[in-house]
């Protein structure tokens, strides 16, 4: 740790200061579909070890009690963007595609833009999953002019450097984009493969192999930070990465090495990510005071075969209902670690119920900056659960879940209340099944007594029924789910899960 660091701190210490003496470099890793079971400091007895992530555990604060706004991506990365509820937009269900136009509105804050204006370099690399506007997309894929610039893409909400792929790694088009171009023009046709290697026929560009995706985005990472480190201003990376999401594409020495799966390897790679930029950023000399926070942005996605990670006594899941899609548990109950260069908390395991939303206040906090009523409206601050300190920011207080098909859920301390009889995702039981329509219309779950859902108490607890619905009837209707001024949605103003209840 350098001389000048140590005296910034005490200095800040003597005089009371609010901000932190130095503001640290942020680094955050999303890992697509990896399941809270699939790390092994969360999963003892899970089958797939996960030596970095685990020791980046070991230097921070794991929580266990930490959710994604959604149980599929691009909800989900919208969220971490802005700190607000993903379906407060116009996307009520579902995802985005490669050819989709951008979700985030055009003058909304990013965490991306907030800290450019706190003096950031940023940057992204990886996959974006947000929208942006390719060039001529009004006449299809195959009018779409490669060689202009897109526009309204991660240049356009605040990261400096950009270096992404549009959409998932099965969803054309099939190219890289940096700062805006295509670094090479898409023209051939990508044919799709079969099972857990499925893509989706579209165009592919010369330089885009998927097997080679998950290292080119580390190499670009690593680049990042060294150019980064170099300068006098702290840097912000976003890393959201492409795996171990469907194609499971594990390469070279990763083939065979978790002696459980393929998917088992691809998550071996994930986890190798880590270990080389958290040894760049030692390299670099600034280690100590960057924040380093991984997750995962939904539970794991049965397309990446489940029936062959229970055959081996692995199950993603853990011992949570449900999967990617769903409303249950193993739906959006995620790994999610935070560690700032091994100085604060090591080791804790901490039970504070935590949303993907919250990454923006937690940051606010952190730099002394008071935020907007229009900005970050779903975010709480989670800074003193990693550095010990009191804090004025109000914690969370209830916390809003919803499936891929757009169904709510809300939990407040340990009840949960999901507005739908079945899973609102592709698990069981479907919207659609004759099971789903003999059973009640609501599920109320008491997760300290039954984290697997498998009870359903709703008629037993008409009051916590009552009281949850007013809370998410509040929150919806509100705009927000912290104080301030009331705020608008986007889209549709009807909302059919709530209408039974709220007429």
């Amino acid at each position: 740790m350098n001389k000048k660091y140590i005296l910034c701190v005490i200095l800040a210490l003597l005089l009371g200061t609010k901000a932190f003496a130095q503001k640290p470099n942020i680094v955050y890793i999303l890992a697509d579909d990896l399941g809270i079971g699939d790390v092994s400091s969360y999963n003892p007895a899970g089958k797939i070890q996960t030596p970095n992530i685990d020791q980046l555990a070991k230097t921070g604060v794991r929580f266990t009690d930490a959710h994604t706004t959604s149980s599929v991506c691009t909800p989900t990365r919208y969220s971490i963007m802005t700190g607000r509820y993903n379906w407060r937009t116009p996307l009520k269900k579902g995802v985005l595609h490669g050819y989709d136009t951008p979700l985030i509105e055009a003058n909304r804050e990013t965490i991306a833009s907030f800290l450019q204006k706190q003096g950031y370099t940023t940057g992204i690399v990886g996959k974006w999953h947000l929208g942006w506007n390719w060039g001529n997309i009004e006449a299809g894929e195959k009018k779409v002019d490669f060689t202009s610039k897109v526009q309204n893409g991660p240049n356009a909400k605040g990261f400096g450097y950009s270096f992404c792929i549009p959409a998932s790694l099965d969803m054309p088009p099939y190219a890289y984009v940096e700062n805006g171009f295509c670094t090479t023009i898409p023209k051939d046709t990508c044919i799709g493969r079969t099972g857990i290697q499925l893509f989706r026929a579209g165009i592919s560009a010369p330089d885009f192999l998927p097997e080679e995706v998950l290292g080119k985005f580390t190499e670009k990472a690593i680049t990042f930070i060294e150019n980064s480190s170099k300068k006098s201003q702290p840097f912000f990376l976003y890393l959201p990465l492409a795996a171990p999401h469907t194609p499971v594409l594990p390469i070279g020495k990763f083939v065979g090495k978790s002696n459980v799966s393929p998917y088992g390897d691809f998550v071996l790679m994930v986890d190798d990510v880590l270990k080389q930029v958290v040894e760049t950023l030692k390299k670099n000399g600034v280690y100590e005071n960057t924040l380093i926070v991984f997750a995962s942005d939904n539970g794991f996605a049965n397309s990446a075969d489940l029936k062959a990670q229970l055959t081996k006594g692995h199950n993603p899941s853990m011992t949570y209902r449900g999967l990617k899609t769903d409303i249950f548990e193993g739906g959006h109950r995620v790994p999610f670690i935070v560690s700032w260069g091994g100085r604060f908390n090591k080791g804790k395991v901490s039970p504070q119920l935590v949303s993907t939303t919250d990454f923006f206040r937690t940051i606010a906090e952190l730099t002394a900056t008071q935020l907007d009523d229009n900005v970050a409206e779903d975010s709480y601050s989670f800074l003193s659960e990693i550095t010990g300190r009191n804090t004025t920011y109000a914690k969370r207080e209830a916390v809003v879940h919803h499936s891929s098909n757009g169904f709510f859920a809300i939990r407040k301390d340990n009840w949960k209340l999901i507005m739908c009889s079945h899973s609102g995702g592709n698990g069981q039981p479907k919207e659609t099944s004759e099971e789903a329509k003999t059973l009640p219309a609501i599920q109320l779950y008491n997760l300290l007594t039954d984290s697997a859902e498998t009870q359903n108490v709703y008629d037993k607890h008409p009051e916590i029924v009552k009281e949850l619905t007013i809370l998410l009837t509040k929150y919806i209707k509100d705009g927000r789910s912290t104080k301030g001024e009331i705020q608008t949605n986007e889209g549709p103003k009807h909302w059919p899960q709530l209408t039974w209840l709220t007429e």
